[in-house]
């Protein structure tokens, strides 16, 4: 059964929507009979993502509100939050989805590192923030929705400032979440979105057709809808390439250079590749 935040008349809104995986859960929450609210930075997107959501949606326009939005700006968003309540008057699902890969460097300028942690890690640390107290006060099960990724759990190298951004927004999801559930009369939920190998806009580098290995936009959000009315917190997507098991075997790895004192990172080690080879090929 679907989760009673995802009914008709509802409301929606995300961050990032107005392409990839944002876009996707638009059309999905749109196509459900819910309105939905499109936050991005970008306005020429914005448009014609109201476009196609308009289109999907059970009533049409009426249903769909863009707000220009830089999720860095606790201001912004509050200005969303309340542009949202009072043209929709309450909001049943927050999906904090914003999200920026240009590339990092250990020792990069700071700006970018500033960059990436405010939209990646901050933006999902203002929306929650803003967003949760009404939707808790409303008494009504609803839903906030967090886009992690593998990188923040695995940190593998190569793009320092997106792990860490990723893997704030991990312990950030998993605390929340600890308060909700913690909290009186709350029915309110947080849920951890991790998504696999997506081909969007942030991931097509220059190409042009989906790789085979890929999951499209839809198919990502299609299983995050269905393993979040199940009532899963971590939302651990796979893809055509990674099934779920070997997800779990490099994550588990990467807890066991904690407590097998390994070298951080040690799956990139030329001293463990043997190790953690045989390791992938043993059952938990």
């Amino acid at each position: 059964m679907p989760h009673p935040a995802l009914s008709a008349d509802h409301t929606a809104v995300v961050t990032g929507g107005a392409s990839g995986i944002g876009l996707a859960a638009a059309i999905r929450f749109a196509e459900r009979g819910l309105n939905v609210c499109i936050a991005d930075v970008d306005e020429a997107r914005l448009n014609e993502a109201a476009a196609k959501v308009g289109a999907a949606a059970t009533r049409g326009e009426a249903a769909v509100m863009t707000a220009k939005t830089d999720v860095s700006s606790r201001d912004s968003v509050a200005a969303l939050e309340a542009a949202v309540r009072a043209r929709f008057g309450r909001v049943d699902v927050l999906m904090n989805n914003a999200g920026i890969q240009p590339g990092s460097k250990m020792f990069g300028p700071e700006d970018n590192w500033q960059r990436i942690l405010g939209v990646n890690l901050w933006g999902i640390i203002h929306g929650s923030q803003m967003f949760a107290p009404n939707m808790i006060a409303q008494g009504k099960p609803a839903l906030i929705i967090n886009t992690g990724s593998k990188q923040g759990i695995t940190t593998p190298p190569g793009d320092p400032a997106y792990n860490v951004s990723k893997a704030g927004v991990k312990a950030f999801t998993e605390a929340l979440q600890h308060e909700l559930r913690n909290t009186p009369d709350c029915q309110v939920t947080a849920h951890l979105f991790i998504p696999g190998f997506v081909f969007t806009p942030l991931t097509a580098n220059g190409r042009v057709e989906k790789p085979a290995g890929a999951w499209t936009p839809e198919q990502t959000v299609d299983f995050m809808l269905e393993r979040v009315s199940a009532g899963d917190f971590y939302v651990l997507c796979p893809d055509n390439d990674v099934p779920r098991s070997l997800d779990e075997r490099r994550i588990l790895w990467a807890a066991g250079d904690i407590v097998e004192n390994r070298p951080p990172l040690s799956r990139w080690h030329a001293d463990y590749a043997d190790a953690f080879a045989t390791f992938l090929k043993t059952s938990p």
